[in-house]
């Protein structure tokens, strides 16, 4: 059973930082890519960032330059830098991870920010 564990969310003034963490447990994780998205209230849930097994990233253009995805295989642990926070990047943090073409979710750790 894929389980995925988030942490790190917090409450912090524009131009904060965090850092967010999803360990995961029952599956290899090495071969998983990886992926953080956010919901924010009434609106979808949306992309943030990926991480590719060959560590290949991608991020939104609303968190270039601002946010960075990293993993540590040896952890089953995925991270999510963010600086430079904005107010607009309040929500909910998901991480996301695919094994067997299946999609897994964590429960989300919530991020504020304030003006």
């Amino acid at each position: 059973q894929v389980q995925l564990v988030e942490s790190g969310g917090g409450s912090v003034q524009a131009g904060g930082s965090l850092r967010l963490s999803c360990t995961a447990s029952g599956t290899i994780f090495s071969i998983s890519p990886l992926g953080w998205y956010r919901q924010a209230p009434g609106k979808q849930r949306e992309l943030v960032a990926s991480i590719a097994t060959t560590d290949d990233t991608y991020y939104a253009e609303f968190v270039k330059g601002r946010f960075t995805i990293s993993r540590d295989n040896a952890k089953n642990t995925v991270y999510l830098q963010m600086t430079g926070l904005k107010p607009e990047d309040t929500g909910v943090y998901y991480c996301h991870l695919i094994a067997a073409d299946n999609g897994y979710w964590g429960q989300g750790t919530q991020v504020t920010v304030s003006s």
